[in-house]
């Protein structure tokens, strides 16, 4: 993709802004501060080091846009994208070259595979060093190209300002996805005259958003024809700003619907019409009801291998799937679909809605009731039922509890990633969108502290909490530092079983449970350790103590509070769906191994 061919529309600062003198000269740090300005940037993660110590004093000298200071590069990258997940706004970092560029590689990669709009500016060595194995080189376009949208190495601070503007417009429109923007020390001492456009456009970059009305008219025919419809949605929906028109379709059509790990909370977690999540560890009805369905709309989602599971298995039964989606290579990449709609999601649903409305048919009431009563059937396993315990702490039970307890309060939910997550998603039920944060498409751990403490930033007045394990939130402890710092009050939901959970599980499933390295050992007292970083730490050993410890962290509203709660070590996440195998060969439970 050539980012050059841009023609700017308008030499005036952005919407809103003043206009910015021709003639001002700044130096490329300052050019930089400004560009974030006129952006609406208001909080920048970063850490400093030598190749972006001009930036850092040109930070210094400004007054709108809050720096913090992380512990550890990766942190500034999660809590950048963090932000980016519950806002839906441009999430912005900032690290020096070299090492903190390779240790920002996991959190860009991350943000990459859930499609965050996330512009990270990388310091880099002199110009005249580059390829001279400089002290704290390393070659960041080629480093960061596989797991980007897009980068560019700026060689000219003539060229800094519209790089900028590049970035930001690459980052959040389309598909969204991370862009770096990484800048050689002199570039940012050398000086140009600052010029900043309001928009630009792109020639060899027009992401398509209306969808071809040729094709949703094949879409509405099949849908008001549809005996089995279902109508299946992901982070797409979501990111695309799309809930409420997905609310709308079924409130007009009266269809099942399921969301992916990613698209929880795109319709509400309490609807009747929710089938709960699908996929590896998605509920019976909602993994029977994809796989036996007629029609199938599937909306910002991508037909990955944790949802359908073997695509072989998926393919046994006759279906047709309409798809739609902002990037076409995502369409027919796993699962070949029947009618693909390449646009803006909530255009399209916009456009589908539209044309339901005005058409003279409807589905048919006595079809669409016997599957409802299929549906019924399904339900009626309880997949998520569990064995409760008098004396043990059953990871369910705490999430339940936490739902239950924060019902009409403005609360986000993060997660890390493991066998926690899994229950977070089953158990939390989201009634609304961007509250449910976590890694889906890399699985990162590590990801659950410095998403909340992002989120925090942007909604001071909300609840946040992190719901993690024993050994995830070890991967940015560090990062209790921050909050104390930064007066981020989250709350630490630890479920602590002394394993890698899921690792444990696959072990006991499918290695013949034999626990390699699976279990922790020397774990530190995460109460001593809350308090030593100036927090409030509780541990809750019994069932009895659950509910009181919720409370309180909640009722703590200024401070941040880790719950180390000591759940039940044998407990496992079901239903699951083995690898290899297809989304209705399920395992409920131990019963069945």
């Amino acid at each position: 993709m050539t980012m050059s061919d841009m023609d700017p529309k308008s030499r005036q600062g952005a919407a809103g802004a003043s206009p910015i003198p021709q003639q001002e000269e700044l130096i490329g740090a300052d050019i930089l501060v400004r560009a974030l300005e006129l952006e609406g940037v208001k909080y920048l993660w970063g850490y400093p080091g030598g190749a972006v110590l001009y930036i850092y004093d040109a930070l210094y000298k400004q007054q709108s846009i809050q720096h913090v200071l992380v512990r550890h590069e990766q942190a500034a990258i999660h809590a950048a994208d963090g932000y980016a997940r519950a806002t839906g706004e441009v999430g912005v970092a900032l690290v020096t070259s070299g090492p903190g560029v390779t240790n920002a590689i996991t959190g860009i990669a991350t943000a990459y595979m859930d499609s965050i709009p996330m512009v990270i500016v990388t310091g880099q060595v002199p110009t005249s060093a580059i390829g001279q194995d400089a002290f704290q080189e390393c070659d960041t376009v080629g480093i960061t190209r596989p797991v980007v949208k897009h980068n560019f190495l700026v060689k000219d601070v003539k060229d800094l300002a519209l790089t900028l503007k590049k970035a930001f417009h690459v980052a959040r429109t389309g598909r969204p996805g991370p862009v770096v923007v990484d800048i050689p020390k002199d570039v940012s001492i050398d000086k140009a005259v600052f010029e900043y456009p309001a928009e630009l456009h792109m020639r060899s970059y027009q992401p398509v958003k209306k969808g071809h009305p040729g094709q949703i008219r094949k879409a509405v025919q099949l849908l008001l024809s549809a005996q089995r419809p279902y109508i299946y949605t992901g982070g797409g929906v979501i990111l695309g700003e799309a809930t409420a028109e997905l609310r709308e379709l079924v409130d007009l059509l009266g269809f099942p619907t399921t969301n992916t790990l990613m698209g929880l909370g795109a319709m509400p977690g309490t609807d009747p019409r929710f089938l709960g999540m699908l996929g590896m560890h998605g509920t019976f009805e909602a993994n029977m009801t994809m796989q036996h369905c007629d029609v199938l709309l599937a909306v910002g989602a991508r037909f990955d291998d944790r949802v359908i599971g073997n695509p072989k298995h998926f393919a046994q039964v006759q279906r047709k799937i309409i798809h739609v989606d902002i990037d076409p290579s995502s369409i027919s990449k796993r699962v070949k679909v029947d009618i693909p709609i390449v646009g803006d999601v909530k255009e399209v649903l916009q456009e589908l809605i539209s044309q339901i409305r005005d058409a003279r048919e409807r589905p048919d009431a006595d079809q669409l009731n016997a599957w409802w009563r299929q549906i019924k059937e399904w339900r009626s396993k309880d997949c998520l039922s569990y064995k409760s315990s008098d004396s043990l702490i059953k990871p369910q039970a705490v999430v339940e509890k936490l739902w239950e307890l924060t019902q009409g309060r403005d609360t986000y939910i993060t997660s890390d990633v493991g066998q926690h997550q899994m229950w977070a998603a089953q158990f939390y039920k989201f009634d609304e969108p961007r509250r449910w944060i976590n890694s889906g498409g890399l699985g990162t751990m590590g990801v659950g502290l410095p998403y909340a403490m992002g989120i925090k930033l942007a909604k001071p007045d909300s609840d946040v909490f992190c719901i993690t394990g024993e050994g995830s939130i070890q991967m940015c402890i560090q990062e209790l530092s921050t909050c104390q710092q930064y007066n981020t009050p989250v709350k630490i939901v630890a479920l602590n079983n002394r394993y890698l959970g899921m690792v444990r599980q696959w072990q006991q499933l499918s290695y013949g449970g034999r626990y390699s390295h699976s279990y922790m050992d020397a774990l530190p007292d995460f109460v001593k350790l809350a308090e030593a970083y100036g927090h409030v730490g509780i541990r809750v050993d019994h069932p009895s103590e659950v509910e009181a410890a919720l409370k309180e962290a909640i009722r703590l509203k200024d401070r941040t509070v880790f719950l180390d709660i000591r759940t039940d070590p044998g407990e496992n996440v079901w239903p699951m769906v083995q690898a290899g195998k297809g989304i209705t060969e399920m395992l409920l439970g131990s019963e069945e191994l």
